[in-house]
């Protein structure tokens, strides 16, 4: 089943949440000079134009970068604030949001001479939108199985590894397929960063991953997720992001609380933060 295209929820809520924690990881492991190889499972587009037919038609982003863009100006979280500033990077003027930055967009940004990126995506369609896209020399685009593709690339071939997972979930089985490709990730890598979102539905389908990671006995899996509105009976289709790190930089968690303490009360009055260590050291 290859249906999902994100550029329909481009700039929501949920990319939010997860491209600012991919943000915040990334800029902790460049304080080494040590070489990363970085992995996106599941690519997308890589930056999305806001004026496109399909994120016109349910613009999510009206509950996402939106908000924060029209208050970037009296932001007072550095985190959020050096965030935004980096959003306005990819727009065609800093004055005016005209595009989302997607997953491709934010590691290609933060590559170094001797880092590594490759770029997973499986949808036709999708691919051939990330081909456009101009990438550095070390950047690779890879049209195919994303979960696939990184068992068969490992190990990496520098020294440290960095994977972000974020399917459509669209097959109930995947939060099962994404867990056990962590657990053959983490066997060959074992201090590997592993960056997992999930969305929070009604269903509760999440909870086959969360369980799955709890069982594998890896250690040190902390999650966050952000919540646009209480889950309940009026609730239908997605009302909250889960991201999921394993073996986090140490002062993750307490420099993304400071941000989303800004970040929820521009969402609207019901979204709220919450964050634990799932599995700890």
């Amino acid at each position: 089943m290859l249906s999902y295209q994100h550029a329909y929820h481009a700039g929501n809520f949920a990319d939010v949440h997860k491209h600012l924690t991919l943000y915040t990881v990334i800029n902790y492991l460049l304080r080494k000079k040590t070489a990363i190889t970085y992995v996106d499972t599941h690519a997308g587009r890589g930056l999305y134009p806001l004026n496109a037919q399909e994120t016109q038609r349910l613009q999510e982003y009206r509950e996402g970068i939106g908000p924060l863009w029209q208050a970037r100006n009296e932001l007072n979280d550095p985190l959020l604030i050096a965030w935004q500033a980096a959003v306005a990077t990819a727009q065609a003027s800093s004055a005016t949001l005209t595009h989302y930055p997607g997953s491709p967009w934010w590691l290609s940004h933060s590559l170094r001479e001797q880092d590594q990126l490759r770029l997973f995506e499986l949808h036709p369609g999708e691919h051939e939108q990330l081909s456009t896209q101009e990438l550095p020399a070390n950047a690779q685009r890879v049209f195919g199985d994303g979960l696939a593709g990184l068992e068969a690339m490992l190990p990496a071939i520098t020294p440290r590894l960095c994977v972000l997972i974020d399917p459509s979930y669209e097959r109930k089985v995947e939060y099962q397929e994404v867990a056990d490709t962590v657990a053959y990730t983490l066997e060959k890598a074992r201090h590997a960063v592993v960056l997992i979102w999930y969305p929070l539905l009604p269903a509760g389908h999440h909870h086959t991953l969360l369980d799955a990671l709890k069982e594998s006995g890896q250690r040190k899996i902390w999650r966050s997720e952000l919540l646009l509105r209480e889950p309940g009976e009026q609730v239908h289709g997605m009302f909250g992001s889960g991201m999921v790190v394993i073996n986090p930089p140490w002062g993750l968690d307490e420099r993304l609380a400071a941000a989303m303490a800004e970040i929820t009360p521009l969402l609207g009055s019901s979204s709220r933060y919450q964050a634990d260590w799932w599995v700890g050291e």
